[in-house]
């Protein structure tokens, strides 16, 4: 009864006119954005930053924003997947199997219509187990001390390999950089000025938002300069979409299992929407699978990974508000945004912040219903998005870039700055190395060194605190079982074949 009295306390914080907007907006944003090849969830997210910097949002109403946006996007990845046969992000590329050969059979508007149904079913189920579930993590969270914290930290990074999809190695690298990088600044402890190299820009380090702009959004338009990526896609526009019931009720069962299935992985740190998708996808066909229809235009292999991959993005929040350890690569953006707010995510977010906590997921909760009509008799003008060339969508991303981030702080500076992530990121897309555990170390670094020091403090020097609770202990277990897995499925997985540069380095899990 507690949490529905939070939950009352939520929608009418969210039932506001400004959040309404917002949750609209972000909404339809982000289905144009997830639509658009190449993008993808956490590329919108980031280019969307600047902007709610730039309108001075109150923190609650920026992060229902870009958590629209961030489900949007979700939505939004399946319609170039079905339409094109291109995943607008890494999790919709399930939904080709399926959903490409019912629009060669002339289906467009039935598949269209079972993802969207699909994606609102995955997402409400996690919107519901957020419900449920964050507050009882909270309670096992408030246990956490300094070394606990620091196991935690441990895990995340030992995690991102999950996120990223990367190799080990690459991945290990690209967290390396992001510790490096996080830090340049004031030291917390001893007030020594470390790597500013005599600047005092540098002395409060780098600006998280400045540099998920630049990773992101400067570098995706640098990689398009490179390529020259237009033209028109050939899309054959889509009215409406519609889908006859018999289809829709063969369907219901895969929506929910796979909704459960994607809930689970997401709300394991590093799985992310992929692993929802691909696992949804896999055992719904073993399941079901029995006429040989999957591949061919099964309307339940478009069913079952938009639902898993929908879950597993409202999943990844769970960790994120719980823990303040980010699930997938576009909770990692959503982190920095509640770090630059000066709201410190985790356990006493839920005692101490208790309005924007529920005023988001109530927010959910309606960009849920926001987006299910949105995406059904609106799919018309989302399909013809896909004919913006992106040489023309570009120039638009970087003005909001620059702009946003001119009005964070007025200085000419972090627009350097943002530029110089911006080639950093270019170059290690080049190299094929994800931007994503970059973010990871510049955000969880500065954190995960001064619970480390906390801890030894506490000890008088000694190490031992690290081990010395059940809880470390098991994180410590588990982040061993997640590095034996990676460098199992390394070893074992099979050199991939090539992909269009403009899109592979964006993808990043969610």
């Amino acid at each position: 009864m507690e949490i529905l009295g939070f939950l009352a306390d939520g929608f009418a914080t969210a039932l506001t006119p400004t959040n309404i907007g917002l949750a609209l907006f972000g909404c339809f944003i982000g289905t144009i954005i997830g639509a658009l090849p190449g993008l993808g969830p956490v590329n919108g997210v980031a280019i969307l930053i600047p902007l709610a910097f730039s309108l001075q949002l109150p923190a609650g109403s920026a992060l229902i924003l870009l958590a629209c946006v961030y489900y949007g996007c979700m939505y939004g990845g399946r319609i170039s997947s079905i339409m094109l046969n291109i995943p607008g992000d890494e999790p919709a590329m399930m939904t080709c199997l399926d959903g490409y050969p019912m629009a060669q059979q002339g289906k467009a508007p039935e598949a269209l219509a079972i993802s969207g149904i699909a994606s609102f079913v995955g997402a409400v189920t996690a919107t519901i187990g957020l419900v449920l579930f964050a507050p009882l993590l909270v309670q096992f969270a408030i246990r956490f001390g300094p070394a606990e914290y620091f196991a935690l930290y441990v895990m995340a990074f030992a995690t991102i390999g999950g996120i990223t999809g990367a190799n080990p190695a690459k991945t290990l690298l690209a967290a390396g950089i992001g510790l490096a990088l996080g830090t340049v600044g004031i030291d917390p402890q001893s007030a020594v000025p470390r790597y500013t190299f005599g600047s005092f820009h540098l002395y409060d380090g780098f600006h998280a938002i400045v540099a998920i702009v630049g990773l992101f959004a400067i570098s995706e338009a640098l990689i398009l300069l490179e390529h020259g990526i237009g033209g028109h896609s050939g899309a054959v526009p889509v009215n409406r979409a519609f889908a006859r019931w018999p289809d829709i009720r063969k369907s219901l069962g895969a929506m929910f299992r796979g909704s459960g299935l994607g809930f689970i992985s997401g709300i394991l740190p590093g799985a992310g929407a992929s692993l929802g998708s691909f696992i949804a996808y896999t055992l719904e066909k073993r399941y079901s699978n029995s006429d040989d229809t999957f591949g061919k235009g099964d309307p339940r292999g478009v069913a079952a990974p938009e639902a898993g991959n929908n879950a597993a993005a409202g999943g990844a929040l769970v960790p994120m508000l719980a823990l303040g350890v980010p699930g997938s690569g576009t909770t990692a953006v959503l982190l920095a945004l509640l770090i630059s707010l000066n709201i410190t995510p985790g356990p006493l977010l839920f005692q101490n912040q208790p309005d924007i906590v529920w005023g988001l997921i109530a927010a959910l909760f309606m960009a849920n219903v926001f987006l299910l009509i949105l995406n059904l008799p609106l799919v018309g003008l989302f399909t013809r998005m896909l004919s913006i060339p992106m040489w023309a969508l570009m120039p638009f991303v970087v003005m909001i870039s620059f702009v946003g981030i001119y009005s964070i702080s007025h200085s000419t500076f972090d627009l350097q700055v943002m530029v110089g992530f911006g080639v950093l990121g270019f170059v290690l897309r080049k190299l094929e190395i994800s931007v994503v555990p970059v973010v990871l170390g510049l955000l969880l670094g500065g954190e995960m060194e001064s619970m480390l020091r906390r801890a030894l403090a506490i000890s008088g020097g000694d190490a031992g605190i690290l081990v010395s609770s059940w809880i470390s202990i098991g994180l410590y277990t588990i982040t061993g079982c997640f590095l034996l897995i990676a460098v199992v499925l390394a070893v074992r997985k099979p050199r991939r074949p090539a992909v269009q540069p403009a899109a592979d380095a964006d993808y990043v899990g969610d």
